[in-house]
């Protein structure tokens, strides 16, 4: 299910032309759109973005949820499982914050953020080693410059060694991300 071309450039104009220091506007714009175009996942999508910025984090996972049920794709999916992973990180759900992660991951694996983000997560949790772990296998897999290359073993053996560190058996292959 694609939002067309001209509903897309009304979303991208409002977004454009945001205050994130006062999110009510955009808010109260994206509402109007959502009021035309109830089902439309990327206006579900933004609307959930606009209340996220704003703080208002319990009401954008509802938002996130309705744009990813009704269909959302490519990009905006891959930046709705970004935003959703992090709001519920940011609410202290640590383990739902990965399983979103893992998810968009499975779904986007060449996607450096969601990895990086998914780093995030396991820092908040309390899983420091496991989420340097992380962030090395990222620059490993997606920044292949000489010097990278030239230590990339080094660089796979201790992001295994601080990955093993956090583990706590749930893990496995995902931190791998």
């Amino acid at each position: 299910m694609g939002t067309d071309a001209v509903l897309r450039a009304r979303l991208d104009e409002i977004f454009a032309a945001r205050d994130r220091t006062q999110m009510a506007p955009t808010i109260a714009a994206f509402l109007e759109v959502l009021a035309e175009h109830p089902d439309d996942p990327a206006v579900l999508y933004e609307v959930g973005g606009s209340y996220d910025t704003d703080g208002q984090e319990e009401t954008a996972l509802d938002y996130y949820q309705r744009a990813m049920a009704a269909g959302l794709e490519g990009r905006w999916l891959r930046q709705c499982y970004l935003q959703y992973g992090s709001t519920l990180r940011n609410l202290g759900r640590f383990d739902e914050s990965l399983t979103v992660f893992d998810e968009g991951l499975a779904l986007f694996p060449e996607s450096e953020s969601l990895g990086l983000f998914r780093a995030l997560t396991l820092h908040a949790a309390g899983r420091p080693s496991a989420a340097l772990g992380v962030v090395l296998t990222v620059i490993a897999d997606r920044f292949p410059t000489a010097e990278v290359q030239r230590y990339e073993a080094a660089l796979r053996g201790n992001a295994a060694y601080l990955v093993s560190l956090d583990t706590d058996g749930a893990e496995g292959a995902s931190d791998r991300s």
